[in-house]
């Protein structure tokens, strides 16, 4: 009971969880802001986008080799070095006096926020015992939500007061209380003690770089040229790694883990729902102030119904994941999702608030019973040696499915600026019920039997 008690550490969660929000809360805060930064720094509206993009380039770049470096080295360390990156970096986006000297240290920012993000779920792993797995990830979905959600209230509240600066240089004093608090409380992790392959690494990074870049391209309609190059690099760097790592007994890529039924399934669900909400949290503000008439403030008060509800009910989906298989409650999760955005693309000529609330409340209600038992799901099918590799799979999986969410709608409004908004809720909605599928195929007699990770 001492140790299981020492696992579960107050201390040491803190350490964590501040670590998550700090960087959730880095990217919630900066999308807000792109308008201000732009005023201030000089630059327009349209160049400013690469605030953004260098920085989940660089994320999905570096995420899956920095958890194979988290198995290998401790995901203590690569944690820890990730807080020390993500500082620096916020250091350099509030010194900034230029725009790509910005971008640059966006880059550097989201190379630190790769480091958390791959590494968290595994420390959660750690520090929790598999009887209560299910409650340690439902409250990092809590924390992820709540900082998520206070974003662009903290950014306007923020720059009522200060310059665009301090968005970024009020990141620093917080990201070094949380270095403290994990060097000093968070334990040594295991190690899957093996060579770290740099080329391997490089395809990698390649690879998903070239597959995003390809995306947006696809989303602001770059050209076929630009775009085919940038899908071909990508197709070019996944052969090359798969020929590298076949046979490796822990790949970079973890396709290892896909041979495990639950894993490949719980990851193909949380693709289709983080599309979803990339989608979904794109699309709303079009519907609400361009269709519906509503104000910038309205429509931010207006989508908070989703967020709530989530953050509330997480705190009940959590400890049910340790139950209830997650099939089940992902695949109900999904299906209400579903119906919440049916509703919303069926919604009258002028809806009333309330008709707009409930409708948002019924897909944040489905979302929190998928989020954290299929998290549960994904990390406690894969060995615990592998919880790197898993734990890398998980966070790529939701940064992939939010970009291909925000590419859907930039094609739909693109194609169609009167019929795209239905469109992109309609696709959707069509995701949700596929997710649904794939969540409830997890119950089938000769996948729920397969190998558990020991």
């Amino acid at each position: 009971m001492a140790a299981q008690a020492a696992r579960t550490s107050f201390p040491a969660l803190l350490a964590v969880q501040l670590g998550v929000a700090i960087v959730t809360l880095d990217i919630s805060l900066t999308s807000t802001a792109l308008p201000a930064i732009a005023a201030g720094i000089g630059a327009s509206a349209t160049s400013t986008i690469w605030i953004v993009n260098s920085y989940y380039l660089a994320v999905v770049a570096a995420l899956l080799p920095l958890a194979a470096l988290g198995e290998i080295h401790g995901h203590r360390r690569i944690f820890f070095i990730g807080l020390v990156v993500f500082a620096l970096g916020s250091l350099g986006c509030g010194l900034a006096g230029s725009l790509p000297v910005l971008a640059g240290a966006r880059a550097v920012v989201g190379v630190g926020a790769a480091a958390v993000s791959a590494t968290t779920p595994a420390l959660i792993r750690s520090l929790y015992p598999p009887s209560r797995l299910g409650r340690g990830l439902g409250f990092y979905a809590l924390v992820v939500g709540v900082a998520f959600s206070v974003g662009p209230t903290a950014a306007s509240a923020i720059l009522s007061v200060l310059s665009w600066p301090w968005l970024f240089l009020m990141g620093v004093p917080l990201a070094l209380v949380s270095i403290a608090l994990a060097r000093r409380d968070l334990p040594a992790t295991e190690r899957n003690i093996r060579p770290f392959d740099g080329l391997s690494a490089a395809l990698c990074a390649g690879m998903f770089a070239a597959l995003l870049f390809g995306i947006a391209g696809i989303a602001h309609r770059s050209g076929w040229l630009p775009v085919g190059l940038a899908l071909l690099a990508a197709a070019v760097c996944g052969w090359g790694l798969l020929r590298r790592e076949a046979g490796h007994p822990a790949p970079i890529l973890a396709i290892d883990l896909f041979r495990i039924p639950v894993f490949a399934l719980s990851s193909a669900t949380s693709i289709c729902a983080f599309t979803i909400q990339g989608l979904a949290f794109v699309v709303l503000p079009f519907l609400l102030q361009f269709r519906l008439g509503y104000s910038q403030v309205e429509a931010g008060f207006l989508i908070t119904p989703w967020p709530a509800t989530l953050v509330v009910l997480t705190m009940v989906a959590g400890p049910l994941s340790d139950r209830i298989p997650p099939g089940i409650l992902g695949g109900g999760g999904l299906g209400v999702v579903t119906l919440g955005l049916a509703s919303l693309a069926l919604l009258p000529a002028e809806p009333t608030v309330i008709d707009i609330a409930w409708r948002l409340m019924l897909c944040g209600v489905g979302f929190s019973f998928f989020q954290s038992p299929n998290m549960r799901a994904i990390m406690s099918s894969a060995p615990r040696d592998r919880s790197g590799g898993a734990s890398g799979i998980l966070a790529a999986s939701r940064l992939i499915g939010q970009s291909l969410g925000a590419a859907v709608v930039a094609i739909c409004l693109s194609l169609s600026p009167e019929r795209g908004i239905d469109a992109a809720i309609w696709i959707g909605a069509g995701m949700g019920a596929l997710g649904s599928a794939i969540s409830l195929s997890r119950l089938l007699p000769g996948i729920a039997g397969a190998r558990k990770a020991p």
